[in-house]
């Protein structure tokens, strides 16, 4: 499923569009885990616009590929991404966070059409994601499950233990992503708590690890193409990224982890978006 030159440009456009509706509901809400949003942009793009077998007018596919968003913080981007796939008005999002809107921070799957899984305690979603490729594999189904998490999320033990799980049942049908931005809340991730060798750590728990460059589209698609064919073993991605992507007061800052953009900073940072590919 080799990518093209064309469809690298039509994705890079879709990211744009991406990031500006993240800024925009970050005014529209007072605030968001922005930094984190905006540097995972070009993983859920590709993913929901080139791999992911949905059907935002049939949201509850029994085939449907399944995507868990384990750094649940991230909710914005994902939300911008489901309202731009048709799964829901784009309307509904200015509400965002606020008091009785069906949008909190974190996605609840019993309330936003088109989330598989609810998350948001660190380190939940990798063995939600560890149990739907169980669950296909009962079911003999062939949908694909899509994990996405954060680095600083996999201080969590949990994720190491999903992770053990994944390896011993050998879920080939299991795709992990980690959006290694490199910081989190409390500041470097190898500050807070040293993650490297990240890759060894992955491929010792049995995983085959790929390392990329998180923003890049072709680098993006041949690492989950070669996931697609790998058999015997899960795959993770660990994609390099930038926190705050694409806005050039937030890129590289933790202070970015969260945050809220009066009128004059969400002119500001879409004025600056350029290719932020």
């Amino acid at each position: 499923m080799a990518i093209t030159d064309q469809e690298i440009a039509e994705l890079k456009q879709i990211a744009r569009k991406v990031r500006e509706d993240i800024i925009d509901v970050t005014g529209w809400s007072g605030g968001t885990h922005i930094g984190g949003s905006l540097s995972m942009v070009e993983i859920i793009t590709i993913l929901y616009w080139k791999y992911l077998r949905v059907q935002p007018h049939n949201p509850h596919w029994e085939d449907r590929d399944r995507f868990v968003l384990s750094k649940g913080h991230g909710g914005v981007g994902h939300a911008v991404v489901l309202a731009l796939k048709g799964y829901f008005p784009p309307e509904q999002l200015r509400d965002f966070n606020k008091s009785g809107s069906a949008f909190g921070m974190h996605l609840d799957c019993h309330k936003v059409v088109g989330v598989d899984c609810s998350t948001g305690s660190l380190g939940h979603g990798l063995p939600m994601a560890v149990g739907l490729g169980l669950g296909a594999r009962l079911l003999k189904k062939e949908w694909r499950t899509y994990c996405v998490m954060g680095d600083g999320e996999c201080d969590e033990g949990s994720i190491w233990e999903a992770a053990m799980s994944a390896a011993h049942y050998k879920l080939d049908n299991l795709l992990g992503f980690v959006d290694r931005n490199g910081l989190m809340i409390d500041g470097p991730t190898e500050k807070v708590m040293a993650l490297e060798p990240f890759v060894d750590k992955w491929t010792a728990f049995g995983w085959k690890a790929l390392s990329v460059d998180g923003h890049d589209f072709r680098q993006l698609a041949q690492a989950i193409d070669f996931a697609h064919e790998h058999k015997g073993q899960p795959v993770v991605i660990i994609a390099k990224t930038v926190k705050g992507k694409g806005v050039e007061f937030m890129e590289n800052k933790a202070a970015w982890h969260y945050g809220g953009l009066n009128a004059e900073l969400v002119e500001k940072a879409k004025r600056g978006l350029g290719d932020a590919s």
